[in-house]
């Protein structure tokens, strides 16, 4: 893509100059939240007591479908994003997202739901990928725990809204079609807003680009996937780490409104336990992302992590709501502590010319937790039980904080090394 000096002439990095755009794609953020909020609750219900099926694997299923297509098109997100623009990608996400809610209504048979999570994954790993893309374009370094606390805050809370609200109106209107057509207004809101006026942020990203070290050479995909994959141990640490993020978190979609009616739970209250997980995450990442610009992401990450595996091991061993509550909100505190600090432990170790393939990379793996998460506690609750698959994803997640502390350094310094010669060049 060809450089418009005159265009970067009139850009400026930071939230307080660009808030008009960053404020429009917190709110498109949480309609993509919301897309998967309308699930959380209802469709594990929907395959158990509607489609009769006994295995619990088979009806983790969606999930699976979810996951493997939502980390396939993250992967490439940042490769398109960097060749069509931020703007095609994240309007390209909402066309796939639309059909998602009459799909799971109309549904005859559970192989509808499972090709709807399939199109719910492509909605995902676009939109959401380039929200979060977008946001740290704006802010330039200074910022990034901020910037991804607040697009992670929108999109968590609203899939904490949207599960509590389709577990109510599923508890007096029954589980399709009513909780559904939330989906059917965030998917028509997304794409108008958009298509309309959402403006692509290149020029953001080859400002920062002439303001940083240069690289020695032009990485292609491929050095890019094995950098942030494996050979970089501060990017391999944060992989990890998201994926068993994602893998406990798929894990709790599937497995948890089934071991809640197991004990007799009505779908009331589980929706509410499958809102305060992800609203508590969502809240608390207003003030763990900026406390990561503050304090580092290492600290934030591993205790995270840690908190996350003890919240797991709370809900495997307690049988009263209370105590399931209280797990939840664990879960919710530690997933805030990790997410916004991942992604920009990601970005401080990645060169703003390959920072959104590295960061596609990144969540590829995160996001391919879902399905190995789903998948592995499914055969390990048919065999089993559900106690034990939650404690056994809660003993792997404290193992995953383990290695980000004996493998992780901490970049921040380095990052904002790199940001103040820049600012200096702007004033």
């Amino acid at each position: 893509m060809r450089t418009e000096p005159s265009a970067i002439a009139t850009v400026r990095l930071g939230l307080r100059e660009n808030w008009p755009q960053f404020a429009l794609l917190v709110v498109i953020n949480a309609f993509v939240g919301g897309m998967v909020g309308i699930e959380r609750t209802v469709v594990p219900l929907i395959g158990a007591e509607e489609f009769h099926l006994a295995s619990t694997t088979l009806i983790t299923s969606f999930i699976v479908s979810f996951g493997l297509v939502k980390a396939v098109a993250n992967l490439v997100s940042g490769q398109l994003a960097d060749q069509w623009g931020r703007k095609h990608i994240l309007v390209l996400g909402w066309i796939f997202g639309l059909p998602v809610p009459f799909m799971i209504n109309l549904a005859p048979s559970w192989g509808w739901i499972v090709a709807a999570n399939a199109l719910l994954g492509i909605n995902q790993g676009f939109a959401w990928s380039m929200t979060v893309i977008m946001k740290v374009d704006l802010v330039g370094p200074k910022s990034r725990g901020l910037a991804v606390g607040l697009n992670e805050f929108a999109g968590y809370l609203s899939v904490g809204v949207t599960a509590f609200l389709t577990g109510w109106i599923a508890s007096v209107y029954g589980l399709r079609p009513v909780p559904i057509y939330l989906g059917v207004g965030y998917a028509v809101l997304g794409l108008t807003l958009s298509l309309l006026l959402v403006r692509d942020t290149r020029h953001h990203v080859r400002l920062e680009i002439a303001n940083h070290a240069r690289e020695p050479s032009q990485l292609r995909f491929k050095e890019i996937f094995l950098k942030t994959s494996f050979r970089d141990r501060d990017l391999f640490a944060a992989c990890q780490a998201g994926l068993v993020n994602n893998l406990n978190d798929g894990m709790s979609w599937g497995i948890f409104p089934l071991f809640f009616t197991s004990f007799g739970l009505g779908v009331e209250r589980i929706g509410i336990l499958k809102a305060i997980y992800p609203a508590t995450w969502g809240i608390l990442q207003v003030v763990t992302g900026p406390l990561s610009d503050r304090w580092g992401r290492k600290g934030l990450i591993v205790g995270g992590m840690w908190v996350q595996a003890a919240g797991l091991l709370l809900t495997a061993v307690t049988r009263q709501f209370g105590w399931w509550f209280v797990a939840s909100l664990l879960l919710g505190l530690g997933t805030a502590m990790v997410y916004p600090s991942l992604i920009a432990a990601v970005s401080d170790a990645s060169h703003p010319s390959w920072r959104a393939r590295s960061l596609s990379v990144y969540r590829f793996w995160r996001d391919l937790g879902y399905a190995i998460g789903a998948l592995s506690a499914g055969l390990i609750a048919d065999r089993f039980g559900f106690a034990w698959a939650i404690a056994s994803i809660g003993g792997l997640t404290f193992l995953s904080g383990l290695v980000v502390a004996l493998v992780m350094n901490e970049r921040r310094d380095m990052a904002l090394a790199v940001a103040k010669p820049s600012e200096a060049r702007r004033e």
